[in-house]
């Protein structure tokens, strides 16, 4: 199984594309296609039909999947982006983050 670096819940920010610059908290990955979604970022247009969850219908703005490559972990000391590592410390295996070496 595909293992990647950012996870639900980690706020990114995006390096590449229409979004450049945008920040946001990752909601869901999709391991199988690399992406993510990002709260706020990559607003969609999508029309729906009238249901019983949306009895109004019409145009409802959704956040779209952005591609892992296109993201980067922000430092919660620094506030800037950073890459991620894992490594063994007090014998479990952690993320931390390469520009504060901090457990993330």
């Amino acid at each position: 199984m595909k293992k990647l670096k950012i996870k639900t819940g980690d706020t990114v920010r995006v390096v590449a594309g229409d979004h450049k610059g945008s920040e946001g908290k990752v909601m869901t990955v999709n391991l199988e296609k690399n992406k993510a979604i990002v709260e706020g970022v990559n607003m969609v247009s999508k029309h729906e039909k009238p249901s019983a969850k949306n009895p109004q219908g019409g145009i409802v703005k959704k956040e779209a999947f952005i591609h892992v490559s296109n993201l980067s972990l922000i430092d919660s000391k620094s506030g800037e982006t950073t890459r991620v590592g894992y490594e063994m410390r007090d014998g479990k295996k952690v993320r931390f983050s390469k520009k504060s070496n901090e457990v993330i």
